[in-house]
């Protein structure tokens, strides 16, 4: 095992004390082809070029001397220092930092940066970050070749954003521009870049932050989930009737429960209604894409969103035919449709669906739709009584078959 190991910030300033310290005394270096550049590395060490960290990590265990790894910005941020730390390492490491890209270009774009979402974007978890970028006013994206700014704002077609990015961050080449996302496609970015996406909700202004990747002021607004029909009046629902069929409390908690909607998920809501189930799947992280026939329920969904101060795209329309042109779901919600609804959204193979039914029978048909598609089904009789506490008699009873189902091959 090597003697020791120092992991070294580079941000394109000059090198720390320690740092040069660390790199003269170095008998190897490992780094990216700019780093092994640097004249601060000594010519007589052994020089890796970092490709796999994890190989990079065997030849570095193996190594007797001091070795130095050299990665940009704060390699604990997102860095290499956890793949060095790794069990199958089992490297000390001592860490010299710089400024991080993320730091960086929030410097540059002159922003506060507490309250901010960040994510890291390769080819395979791209759909996850632009789904956090839905999702949250403020999200970081470290993007990586495949998954950079115009990737980002394809996917993001139809969610106005604007986006700052930052290439090639403390070099002679740094660039900063300011977009808006239906832009950004136009032109041709380089690596790496770091790109700030900013949307989706009013600028926090409160101050006494206490918790990083929130608001300010979190925790906000009414505590608690599966709230009572009167928490979404204000946002134009009137009547009981006007939240739809199907949305009271505690169906809907048990929904929410069935679908775990969580941070990089994106929620269809189908038949939104008064947009209660839109919200509240938002409220916990998720990106949310609710759909309704009626233009009174998008217009109530879209003031919901705003009471609640979270992000849901409304699309007016008529399932099935409007779904064929909406992003990958991962979780869905079916307010009603029927057996079509149920079988056009199964096609786009969610990992979870939950639906409802008045009847055994049509209980019957939407569970076998499922099933004939791939999900494991499970259904519940859901019956609650609201009392009146004053005189502790009953006010009003809902029956309700709850279906759900999981994809198959992802059932336990």
């Amino acid at each position: 095992m090597a003697d020791r190991v120092t992991v070294i910030g580079w941000d394109g300033s000059p090198l720390s004390r320690a740092a040069n310290a660390a790199l003269s005394a170095a008998t190897l270096v490992a780094g990216a082809a700019h780093h092994l550049a640097l004249p601060e590395v000594p010519e007589r060490a052994e020089r890796i070029r970092l490709g796999s960290v994890d190989l990079a990590g065997r030849r570095i265990a193996a190594h007797r001397g001091s070795a130095v790894v050299l990665a940009d910005g704060d390699p604990g941020f997102f860095g290499v220092v956890r793949t060095l730390r790794a069990p199958e390492h089992g490297l000390e490491v001592e860490v010299v930092p710089a400024v991080s890209p993320v730091a960086a270009a929030f410097a540059r774009a002159g922003m506060p940066w507490d309250d901010a979402q960040i994510v890291v974007a390769h080819p395979r978890t791209l759909r996850r970050a632009v789904n956090v970028c839905r999702a949250h006013h403020k999200v970081a994206v470290l993007t990586s070749p495949g998954a950079g700014p115009a990737e980002l704002a394809l996917l993001l077609d139809g969610v106005h954003r604007t986006f700052v990015i930052c290439e090639e961050l403390g070099t002679d080449r740094e660039q900063v521009t300011v977009l808006t996302s239906d832009r950004v496609a136009d032109h041709s970015w380089r690596d790496p870049n770091v790109v700030i996406v900013i949307g989706g909700g009013p600028e926090t202004t409160a101050t006494g932050a206490w918790i990083a990747g929130r608001d300010p002021a979190y925790p906000r607004g009414v505590r608690g989930w599966a709230l009572p029909a009167d928490a979404y009046r204000d946002g134009g629902a009137d009547t009981v009737g006007e939240t739809g069929e199907g949305e009271f409390p505690g169906l809907r908690a048990a929904q929410l429960a069935r679908l775990g909607p969580r941070t990089g998920d994106l929620v269809w809501d189908i038949g939104s209604g008064s947009g209660a189930l839109a919200v509240e799947a938002a409220r916990f992280g998720a990106a949310v894409l609710a759909v309704d026939s009626d233009p009174e329920a998008c217009a109530r969904t879209t003031a919901a969103a705003r009471t609640f101060g979270v992000p849901v795209q409304v699309v007016q329309g008529r399932a099935p035919h409007v779904l064929e042109r909406l992003p990958e779901p991962d979780v869905v919600r079916i307010g009603g449709g029927g057996v079509p609804v149920v079988t056009a959204v199964a096609d786009r193979r969610p990992e979870r669906i939950v639906t409802h039914a008045s009847t055994r029978d049509e209980a019957e048909a939407l569970g076998g739709a499922l099933a004939a598609n791939g999900y494991r089904v499970d259904c519940a009789l859901l019956q609650t009584v609201e009392l009146d506490t004053s005189a502790w008699s009953e006010r009003e009873r809902s029956v309700v078959f709850l279906l759900s189902g999981v994809r198959s091959d992802l059932a336990p």
